[in-house]
């Protein structure tokens, strides 16, 4: 048995079941949208880095914000297109789907934990704002540098779990990348501490963090609404801003690992693992820019800089 398990070289990654004509299609489309995702994150991080009046704590945290979408992106997408224009079987080894997977468990937890450290942040902006000197480098670093060595804890954790386990068939994942849960339901053993690690890692770094920010901004709201009209509608669009990506964020990836799964499920959680590896880095940096008079103003400057060169 143990020959027969060890010989598991590779998984099928399933995807959708398209025909030839429409994966070349879909190819296309999210290489464009991949590649528009790429340069937006990029233009927020090189702003971030070359703009004197950017460099605050909110957009120190920003940065690492895009610095994730662009890794996360990567790690997933780059595969499946590759997939999609092999019309063949598509499979990947197994030393390349535990990679796969840690890439993409330490970016999601990553992010969540900047997501709660950008809110902290912007609690302190504006409940305490006479007391916002303590949000200095130093601070900024130690809360960035603990949300990554979380990520990677968690992740540590999980593989470790997961690297003990025999795998020998079925070897198809239900999905276009190698997502833990699925890929946890070919193994050849009893599971069960491995789905409660994870259940518990999500609710570590998804229900903990989210009601701590659900608490931070109802508070944050009942100090907009005594100051003054000026100073509110700014503190209203960066907060909403914020708001939008937390949505996105934490309302996909709670249905997809908090919810009960079943296979009626199946199909609908590929589109939202779909879109949340693919349009959520997109749309990231495209509320913080349209929305924050800041970055607009700084790219206008870093424009009219490189005019007059």
């Amino acid at each position: 048995m143990e020959d027969n398990q060890s010989r598991v070289t590779e998984f099928i990654l399933v995807g959708f079941q398209l025909s030839m004509e429409m994966e070349v299609l879909l190819f296309w489309i999210f290489s464009l949208l991949y590649l528009f995702s790429l340069l937006a994150n990029g233009m927020i991080f090189g702003l971030i880095c070359v703009d004197p009046r950017l460099r605050t704590p909110m957009y120190f945290f920003l940065s690492h914000l895009a610095v994730i979408d662009i890794s996360y992106a990567s790690s997933n997408l780059l595969n499946m297109l590759k997939n999609l224009v092999q019309h063949k079987k598509k499979t990947i080894s197994f030393i390349s789907c535990i990679r796969q997977m840690a890439l993409y468990l330490t970016f999601a937890a990553a992010e969540c934990l900047i997501l709660v450290v950008m809110s902290y942040d912007r609690f302190v902006t504006i409940c305490h704002s006479l007391h916002y000197t303590i949000m200095n480098w130093r601070v900024c670093t130690v809360l960035a540098v603990t949300s990554w060595a979380c990520g990677f804890s968690l992740t540590l954790i999980n593989l470790i779990l997961l690297l003990r386990l025999p795998f020998c068939g079925p070897q198809e994942v239900n999905r276009f990348f190698c997502e833990i849960l699925s890929v946890l339901k070919l193994a050849c053993a009893d599971t069960w501490i491995n789905e409660i690690f994870v259940f518990a890692g999500r609710v570590f770094v998804l229900v903990r963090p989210l009601s701590l920010m659900l608490i931070s901004y109802m508070r944050i709201l009942l100090a907009i609404l005594k100051i003054q009209s000026e100073d509110r509608r700014k503190a209203f669009s960066t907060c909403s801003s914020h708001l939008c990506v937390v949505g996105l964020y934490f309302g996909i990836d709670m249905v997809v690992y908090l919810v009960p799964d079943n296979s009626q499920r199946q199909e609908q959680e590929k589109i939202l693992t779909l879109f949340y590896s693919l349009f959520n880095p997109l749309l990231n940096p495209l509320i913080y820019s349209l929305r924050n008079a800041q970055v607009k103003g700084a790219l206008y400057r870093a424009l009219q800089k490189k005019r007059t060169m």
